[in-house]
């Protein structure tokens, strides 16, 4: 088994365009000398739109109207931009929802269930080039507090996804309490430099990391174990909706912001409104720290 100290990483030339259909993993095996070109421990990375247009995951008609049936919730809306929480729950621009290197007036959806797609994928390049890989379905997404965008993983199979350093000591000793890097989506990333934007290579290898491929017949928990659940998320709504959603929406969703404040970090956060007589205010600082008014006026410490 390899481990970190080096990688190499490239993308074929000449995969042909990918339609609804296709033999993806044909196609891939043909870009790459029939199999020939991969070994035991690789990483095989493969962007989510061949994915999606071979399983015929395009539609024709609004991009609107296409990320509308795609999203779980909005975000956070600027202009006629929208971050929303996907059906997958990944949270991203406009639900993943593409209109690039397709034809015009047709839109290309995220796959149904991107880490079923890996594991088909892997399974198949086992059976036909006899070749252990990993494989990572990658997709493109902004960060928050950063420019531009990265790839992640929104699929995987056969791989470790994140590493998990809690508990161990660094070389000082210190203790790593909460150390997870996400190693499925750093490897998206660094087959996305190999790929390009405008490359035409949908398909890159990432060699080295062999330690995170799993044995054959062993998946793993896929990308989706990367996806934080509903209310566990410190950011899981913009700055104007937070707002909104805290003076509305605790009179008509009634569904507080995430998990329960500690009640003293609470009444903290009371004591710094200038009236505490103003029950809008009350409600919608309750509401913020995951609490329904009426549950605070029950349990609140005395005094």
């Amino acid at each position: 088994m390899t481990g970190p100290g080096r990688l190499e990483v490239w993308a074929p030339d000449g995969l042909p365009e990918v339609r609804a259909g296709d033999d993806l993993a044909g196609l891939v095996l043909a870009g790459l000398a029939g199999g020939a070109d991969l070994a035991d421990g690789d990483i095989l990375c493969v962007t989510s739109k061949v994915v999606s247009k071979a399983e015929g995951r395009t539609r024709v008609g609004d991009r609107e109207a296409a990320i509308d049936d795609e999203t779980e919730r909005v975000v956070a809306r600027r202009g006629a931009t929208r971050i929303v929480r996907h059906r997958l729950g990944l949270t991203m621009a406009a639900a993943g929802v593409d209109a690039s290197n397709v034809a015009s007036g047709v839109v290309v959806l995220l796959p149904l269930d991107p880490d079923a797609s890996a594991r088909e994928l892997r399974a198949e390049v086992h059976r036909r080039a006899g070749t252990n890989v990993g494989v990572v379905v990658t997709d493109t997404a902004g960060r928050a507090w950063r420019e531009g965008q990265t790839d992640i993983a929104v699929g995987a199979a056969g791989l470790v996804v994140a590493e998990d350093f809690a508990g161990r000591t660094d070389t000082h000793g210190n203790p790593l309490a909460v150390t997870l890097p996400a190693v499925a989506d750093e490897v998206a990333g660094a087959a996305e430099l190999a790929q390009g934007k405008l490359g035409r290579r949908p398909v890159a290898v990432v060699r080295g990391r062999g330690d995170l491929v799993l044995p054959p017949g062993e998946d793993g928990p896929g990308a989706r174990s990367l996806v934080r659940a509903e209310g566990g998320d410190l950011f899981g709504w913009g700055a104007r909706e937070a707002v909104v959603r805290a003076l509305a929406g605790a009179e008509e969703d009634r569904v507080p912001f995430g998990h329960p404040a500690p009640p003293a970090e609470l009444a903290a956060a009371l004591d710094r409104l200038p009236d505490r007589a103003d029950r809008t205010a009350v409600a919608a600082v309750c509401f913020a720290h995951g609490w329904r008014t009426e549950d605070w006026e029950r349990e609140r410490p005395e005094g």
